[in-house]
């Protein structure tokens, strides 16, 4: 018998396959030394920057400088941002049609070409003090923006592995929230020089916009996935029938109804930073200018941090840890700023004196820090499960779910305010908010909340490594067949694998508290002998036929149960009788062997005459198991005492 506790005996282990995915990067600023990705980044860092420093010194401009009758100054913030929203709702069904037919690098090449075009204009609007020109060119930019949202997300699969694209989103996230900080600073620096700076503002303007098209020109191409699409022109038939594409595939849909949660959510907190400088920290525009930075700053690192916290593999378990920090530090900051005691109007080094106001800048540098934990996931995920022929127009769906959460926020806010509330009690609200509609999610898509726990469990009660986690395949039907050494044996190959899984398990296991309940919320199969339970043994059957017509993955423990002992037991004939079952339906589902390792005497394990659980730290904290990950078998070259042995030498790898 072998060993399941991982340790090395006289039999070498097998060697080592070369993954398919060798030639990525170590991690994620690797990408910026490879042209499929840096020119890319850095079109579209220029592109925010350029909208940012155009909205912000227009909005500077109307707000200080010129005297407008037609557009008070308390007014045209709210003008200026939803001129430049409109265009998502009415154009981004179109743009999404667009980026699905043409090849992507050519469409941004194209919106590149535009956004020279616009800003010209712009530079004649603002030399001139012509505010009517200026609107114009906020829609426009506003209309350069939708187009290029689709080809930003849409892009990044068609380039980038899945082990890559969580580092690839958290990369254009940080920067994306760079280049709007230093294009709103950049903006406000150069309109206010005496004389001359109108005039700088249009010569940024257009030579930012430059620098962008050159860039662009080094993007290599990325070839259509839809080239035979017929463009419907109608934008609003086409929104409805975009939301409606979306909305079949339950996952997606919830999980773009989770970014655009957290478009509003972050919305009401933009949009109050002035209010909270000024009425609550007694601030003034450099306090308003230092939250916004601390803002942007935070939401960077938790981009950043995903791929480090996700072992380079789109992990959805970090959503719900990002829900939680929003709504923690966003109470958090209420409490925070609640009782700050009256003082005089300040400059940021003032504030930044006063010990008290440290917290609230904690509060929301680690608010924004989770909202990066929390979206740079989701975004991966969308681009992962949509249809590649369909992904540019699930991304538009995306923004104009965006674009009606971003307006529901001014709405509800200004309502708020409207009513009494203070700034403070805004975010109080907005943090409880967020609790109840993350709960919400979670329990619609109940896969947010399992990786969570798998991801929990494989970091802080195990410490979890995966090798060979490149053979799990992340498109197609496949079995993954693997040891049964505890009760926590699913949980673990959850943490391993970037998709779900639908795992075939003996039924007497969801009994046990807790983990009965987490089994059936993943829809694990349960399956009882022949004997004991016909009914049951031929459901399951059933059951895991259509998991792999459907293109699923497949888990099973072909030993039949739990090791008594330690030892790896006898493969028993279940799975030849799935590959069969498979074969008749259609579908060659390749077998992927797999082998936990050092989990034998663990807290989840029978150690102690098959109880499980007994004597908790006997190993201590924190104890080191293994998941082993072979090269998939062909469905033809399976038996079980064959697919036994693979696993048996993955045990001693």
């Amino acid at each position: 018998m072998t060993p399941q506790n991982g340790q090395p005996d006289a039999h070498p282990a097998p060697p080592a396959q070369p993954g398919p995915l060798a030639h990525e990067e170590p991690n994620q600023f690797a990408l910026l030394r490879q042209r499929r990705f840096a020119p890319f980044f850095w079109t579209q860092f220029a592109g925010a920057g350029n909208d940012n420093l155009f909205k912000f010194a227009f909005t500077v401009m109307v707000t200080y400088q010129l005297s407008v009758s037609w557009l008070p100054p308390t007014m045209a913030g709210l003008v200026i941002g939803a001129l430049f929203i409109l265009p998502f709702l009415l154009f981004s069904a179109t743009s999404g049609q667009l980026t699905d037919k043409f090849d992507k690098t050519r469409m941004i090449r194209f919106v590149k070409n535009l956004e020279i075009a616009i800003m010209a204009l712009a530079a004649v609007g603002f030399v001139a003090n012509n505010v009517p020109v200026l609107l114009l060119c906020t829609f426009l930019m506003g209309l350069h923006s939708t187009l290029f949202g689709p080809v930003k997300f849409a892009y990044m699969p068609q380039v980038l592995s899945e082990r890559e694209l969580t580092g690839g989103n958290g990369m254009v996230e940080m920067g994306t929230f760079v280049a709007i900080l230093l294009g709103q600073v950049a903006g406000g620096l150069l309109v206010a020089i005496p004389g001359i700076g109108h005039t700088a503002v249009a010569v940024g303007c257009v030579a930012l916009a430059l620098v962008g098209r050159l860039v662009a020109q080094f993007i290599p191409s990325a070839p259509a996935t839809d080239p035979s699409l017929v463009i419907n022109w109608n934008p609003f038939t086409e929104t409805w029938r975009n939301l409606k594409l979306a909305h079949g595939n339950v996952v997606v849909f919830r999980s773009l109804l989770g970014i655009s949660w957290m478009w509003f959510f972050g919305a009401v907190f933009l949009s109050q930073f002035p209010a909270l400088a000024k009425e609550v920290l007694h601030g003034n525009e450099q306090v308003a200018s230092l939250l916004l930075v601390v803002f942007s700053v935070g939401i960077g690192v938790g981009s950043l941090l995903c791929e480090v916290l996700s072992r380079r593999h789109v992990e959805i378990g970090l959503v719900p840890l990002g829900a939680i920090g929003m709504s923690v530090f966003a109470v958090d900051l209420y409490f925070a700023t609640r009782s700050l005691p009256a003082a005089e109007m300040m400059g940021a080094a003032a504030f930044l004196a006063q010990h008290q106001h440290w917290r609230v800048l904690l509060d929301l540098a680690l608010l924004s820090l989770f909202a990066g934990l929390y979206s740079v996931p989701m975004y991966a995920l969308i681009q992962m499960r949509s249809q590649p022929t369909h992904r540019a127009r699930i991304i538009a769906a995306n923004n104009i779910l965006n674009a009606l959460f971003m307006i529901g926020s001014s709405v509800i806010a200004g309502a708020l305010l409207g009513a009494g509330f203070t700034v403070p009690q805004v975010f109080l609200f907005t943090g409880i908010a967020n609790a109840v509609v993350a709960a919400y999610i979670f329990l619609l898509v109940p896969e947010y909340l399992l990786r969570f726990v798998a991801w929990v469990l494989s970091r802080f009660v195990y410490r979890f490594k995966v090798r060979g986690d490149e053979h799990i395949p992340t498109t197609g039907a496949a079995i993954l067949a693997c040891n049964h050494v505890s009760f926590v044996d699913a949980v673990l190959l959850m943490a391993a694998s970037p998709r779900p899984i639908y795992f075939l398990m003996d039924h007497r296991i969801f009994r046990v508290p807790v983990l009965g309940w987490l089994f059936r919320l993943a829809k694990a199969i349960p399956v009882a002998s022949q004997k004991d339970d016909p009914a049951t043994y031929q459901a399951a059957f059933d059951r895991a036929a259509q998991v792999l017509r459907e293109g699923d993955l497949l888990a099973i423990f072909p030993e039949g149960g739990i090791t008594k002992d330690g030892e790896l037991q006898e493969f028993k004939g279940g799975i030849m009788k799935i590959i069969e079952r498979a074969q008749a339906d259609g579908v060659q589902a390749p077998v992927v062997p797999m082998a936990l390792t050092n989990l034998w005497g663990s807290f989840f394990s029978r150690v102690e005459q098959g109880t499980a659980m007994a004597k908790p730290f006997r190993r201590g904290m924190f104890n080191r198991v293994g998941l082993n990950v072979g090269p998939a078998m062909e469905a033809t070259q399976v038996q079980p005492a064959v697919l036994r042995e693979r696993v048996a030498g993955l045990l001693r790898a």
